[in-house]
């Protein structure tokens, strides 16, 4: 009777989990199918594209939780990465060519893309400013439907105005660190991919302290649980909600600075990485700030998989399938949705 009474909560727990015991057990199948065709270079890579799908998801994710924004414009805040970073570190670049320097050739990819990050900052604080802030004292009514409308109007503005002032050129760098690869493995992988990955995880893992152990996080955690409750003690919304957008768009902005050597700064360079983020999103929880890390990682298992056993021109059309399925078969997500009270908005 012991051992019956003990499968049953075990039974039960697999089967309210199902969705996280599917995708755990296909995600390691293909982990492993990928091990054995690709070797080493493409788990590594796998696990790098994974940690900047996750850095861009989080922001999206952070966003929807907290201020139930659906943002379609995230995908700009990654192109105003790019272009910030590019145009901060050129001019560097050529100087150190005439005027070489170890350290300076060291930290001075580190500073673009810093600025990067204050750049991406100050546009989240305007935006959310000059248009969402308005729009939350005006009215509530028909809030999600607004927010998604002002949001591709805002993507439409920002990909057109860089097009205006900077024309459609593409403007990119070979590589951030003049050094020879790293052996990992067995496995040569370029510095410039694995300080990408760092920086992702350092700010993934800046965001989780700063949330789960600063009082301002706790702040911003109780608005995405009970934003009325939250208010009633003593919790500045317009605050939180502005520092909310100024982050997402700073790590968007990161992560696009940060990968400027694959993603070349051009007017619609964010359109890839927003898909992207999405599929993340949507598929682990609208909302889910820790299960929009685990689904970056998802994601770009599925992208080397398809690159592998099918074509790279079905790189896109795997990620959707599984996102289809798994909202099928559950709803909010593998991990549920954190949004509370959307329906009601």
């Amino acid at each position: 009777m012991a051992k019956n009474s003990s499968a049953r909560p075990l039974m039960s727990r697999i089967k309210d989990n199902l969705p996280i015991v599917v995708i755990s057990i296909f995600s390691l199948i293909l982990f492993v199918a990928i091990y054995i065709e690709g070797g080493n270079a493409q788990i590594f890579n796998t696990i790098i594209t994974g940690g900047m799908w996750a850095l861009l998801a989080v922001g999206l994710a952070l966003v929807f939780g907290v201020m139930n924004i659906p943002h379609f414009a995230h995908g700009e805040s990654f192109m105003i990465g790019a272009y910030v970073a590019y145009f901060t570190f050129t001019p560097m670049q050529e100087y150190l060519y005439t005027n070489p320097n170890k350290f300076l050739s060291a930290i001075a990819p580190l500073g673009a893309i810093l600025t990067a990050g204050v750049a991406g900052a100050i546009l989240g604080i305007i935006i959310e400013q000059l248009i969402f802030a308005p729009l939350r004292r005006r009215t509530k009514k028909d809030w999600i439907m607004n927010a998604f409308l002002l949001t591709v109007g805002i993507s439409f503005v920002l990909s057109n105005g860089a097009n205006l002032v900077l024309g459609p050129n593409f403007r990119g760098i070979s590589r951030y660190w003049d050094v020879k690869a790293v052996e990992i493995g067995g496995a040569y992988m370029s510095v410039d991919r694995l300080i990408a990955f760092a920086i992702s995880m350092v700010t993934i893992g800046a965001l989780w302290f700063f949330l789960r152990r600063t009082r301002v996080g706790r702040a911003i955690r109780a608005v995405s649980q009970d934003e009325t409750g939250a208010q009633l003690v003593g919790i500045n919304l317009n605050f939180i909600q502005t520092l909310t957008f100024s982050l997402a768009t700073a790590m968007a902005s990161i992560s696009g600075a940060s990968l400027l050597f694959l993603f070349q700064a051009y007017p619609t360079v964010g359109g890839t990485p927003l898909y992207y983020a999405w599929y993340v999103v949507m598929m682990a929880g609208l909302g889910n700030v820790v299960g929009a890390i685990i689904g970056g990682f998802i994601v770009a298992l599925l992208q080397t998989a398809t690159q592998l056993f099918v074509a790279v021109s079905w790189t896109t059309v795997l990620p959707t399938v599984v996102m289809i399925l798994v909202l099928l078969i559950a709803p909010s997500g593998i991990f549920g949705s954190e949004v509370k009270g959307v329906q009601e908005q």
